[in-house]
């Protein structure tokens, strides 16, 4: 279908502009990173993390993530595996919603905390989105339809018979 062809790319375009943007600078990001970190509550995270991330652990982090939102935002875009991709991007945009949940502890002034809500709504939007792309079955019967009709047909002949 046309509109499918042209969606997708048009969905996927924020997750590859933003993961080439990471990549590109991730300082910004790794700070964000480490911010999150320090709003996690104790004992969330395993013991392995008790130890505090350097700056070039926090970059290699953000990169990293960065390059896995461009790798699956372009598959979207390609056409290969766009659901599993789709899937991926849910995955990859839930810790954005977990770094831009509001904070309780203030001291942000008031346009700080509106860039942090946008934000959030941001992740929250793309999160469903890319659930809502990873659920499109282009048309075609599930695989639990499938096997039932089968089934069903097994059936069928086995009564003909």
């Amino acid at each position: 279908m046309l509109l499918r062809r042209v969606a997708r790319p048009l969905f996927a375009t924020w997750f590859v502009a933003e993961g080439v943007d990471v990549v590109r600078h991730p300082a910004p990001h790794a700070d964000e990173i480490r911010a999150t970190l320090a709003r996690l509550p104790a004992g969330l995270l395993p013991p392995s993390f008790d130890a505090e991330p350097t700056d070039g652990q926090l970059r290699l982090a953000a990169r990293v993530h960065g390059a896995a939102l461009a790798v699956a935002g372009l598959m979207v875009v390609g056409g290969k595996a766009p659901r599993t991709a789709a899937l991926a991007l849910a995955a990859l945009t839930a810790p954005l919603v977990v770094a831009n949940l509001p904070d309780r502890k203030g001291g942000h002034d008031r346009e700080q905390r509106r860039n942090r809500r946008d934000r959030l709504v941001q992740a929250v939007t793309f999160t469903g989105a890319a659930l809502l792309v990873a659920a499109d079955r282009e048309g075609r019967p599930g695989i639990a339809w499938r096997v039932e009709q089968a089934r069903t047909a097994r059936a069928d002949a086995r009564d003909a018979t």
